[in-house]
């Protein structure tokens, strides 16, 4: 995943929509190595590697990633069709689209 993408993230990201949050996403990339993101009262970092104990781990290419972000493809639609795997707390995962709004 290019550094450009992690720069969207922390542009789009909405500080008011993580009020109260601590939770990590994991991000598997199948075509770019993993990724986390640590979101915690309003805050966001995001680190390279893999997290001891995420909240949610979702593993799928950086493609689909960015057309969930962009509103191109459906989260929920992603999931059933295999194109995005998700383990732990998968309803966070449902959150992503509130905590980047697309602008």
């Amino acid at each position: 995943m290019s550094s450009n993408t992690f720069d969207k993230l922390q542009d789009r990201f909405d500080p008011q929509a993580a009020k109260g949050m601590d939770d990590i996403f994991q991000f598997h990339f199948s075509d770019n190595g993993s990724h986390y993101l640590i979101i915690k009262d309003g805050s966001l970092a995001i680190e390279e590697g893999e997290h001891d104990d995420p909240s949610v781990s979702l593993s799928m290419s950086s493609d689909t990633l960015k057309g969930v972000m962009n509103g191109e493809i459906n989260g929920m639609t992603a999931f059933m069709t295999g194109k995005l795997k998700a383990t732990g707390n998968v309803m966070l995962a449902t959150k992503l689209t509130s905590l980047f709004p697309a602008r």
